[in-house]
């Protein structure tokens, strides 16, 4: 039996809790949080003991689920890889590229599995697709959310947009080259809204914007790649791709269209999106990494990739405010 401690019990800190009480395997040990309103709830609801110091219960753990703050993770996952124990942390994995290059360096010294809570990976519409020949070679990404104060600790970028930079980076096999970014503070001290381009070695471009001040909500990507256009709809679980005709494409809706070369049948078709649980399928998958020995799903070297270009976007918003 795992047995796991959560550490911040807040809005993301339920949804983990909720979870783990669901999955085979594992011992809910108890919970921290500084916060006394939320830990009487939480330990009503859930029958659960809360624990006032994180070090107590830390030592009474195999495994951390850290949903705290980004300002409180470095510290929480630091204790907890000094002590020898496995971590979850939610995204962005540190506040700082300070904290997750010393972070990285201190789970490989002590030989203990991390996993970057980036749960778009695990979404049912990028499921549906991820196993698909992918080579994109130029992408359009849409995240717009409506304004809440939970989460405006960090910018735009770490909060949204660094879901979609994880998921281009896992699907472009190349390094980047180069970043142009702009952005605006508008209901904050940090960018609320952010348009950035990403160039990548081997030519593919992405370009992003993400906002947390719409007034509706979007949470879409573009593949586009020879001969096929992948879409991807992160908020309805929807997924389109259209591409040239294949011979095993018999479900797929096909037209015809001329071209100086002739005629070419495109075939149009929607993935089987199954019904999953993206929270719990990520969580199931970092117990079964402890307990069959293996890789984690997002590694930290996956966290410290996506944090990498999301702090060299703040920095090209930075010097263009600034200039």
């Amino acid at each position: 039996m795992l047995k796991i401690g959560v550490f911040g019990a807040g809005h993301l800190g339920k949804f983990h809790l909720n979870n783990w009480k669901e999955i085979e395997g594992v011992q809910l040990v108890g919970f921290y949080d500084p916060g006394d309103r939320t830990a009487k709830s939480v330990t009503e609801k859930y029958q659960l003991k809360r624990y006032t110091d994180p070090e107590e219960l830390m030592q009474l753990i195999d495994a951390a689920d850290i949903a705290a703050p980004t300002n409180f993770h470095f510290e929480l996952c630091k204790m907890a890889v000094y002590m020898g124990k496995h971590v979850f942390v939610e995204k962005p994995m540190c506040n700082t590229m300070e904290e997750a290059h010393e972070l990285v360096k201190l789970v490989k010294e002590a030989n203990v599995k991390l996993q970057v809570g980036h749960v778009e990976r695990f979404n049912p519409a990028f499921l549906a697709v991820k196993d698909l020949q992918l080579n994109p070679m130029f992408i359009e990404v849409h995240r717009l959310s409506q304004f809440n104060p939970r989460g405006t600790e960090v910018s735009v970028i770490l909060d949204l947009m660094i879901h979609d930079i994880d998921i281009i980076l896992s699907l472009v096999k190349s390094n980047v080259k180069q970043v142009h970014a702009n952005g605006v503070a508008v209901m904050t001290d940090t960018p609320d809204i952010a348009n950035v381009r990403i160039e990548f070695d081997n030519g593919c471009v992405a370009n992003l914007t993400s906002s947390r001040i719409s007034m509706k909500k979007m949470r879409k990507i573009r593949l586009f790649q020879r001969d096929a256009y992948i879409g991807i709809d992160f908020l309805e679980k929807k997924s389109e791709i259209i591409k040239m005709k294949d011979s095993e494409d018999k479900e797929a809706f096909t037209f015809d269209i001329e071209t100086k070369n002739g005629t070419k049948t495109i075939a149009v078709s929607n993935p089987v999106v199954k019904d999953v649980n993206a929270i719990k399928m990520e969580l199931e998958q970092f117990k079964d990494s402890i307990i069959n020995n293996q890789s984690t799903a997002v590694t930290e070297v996956d966290g410290l990739r996506a944090m990498d270009v999301a702090h060299q976007i703040l920095q090209k918003i930075q010097r263009s405010i600034a200039s």
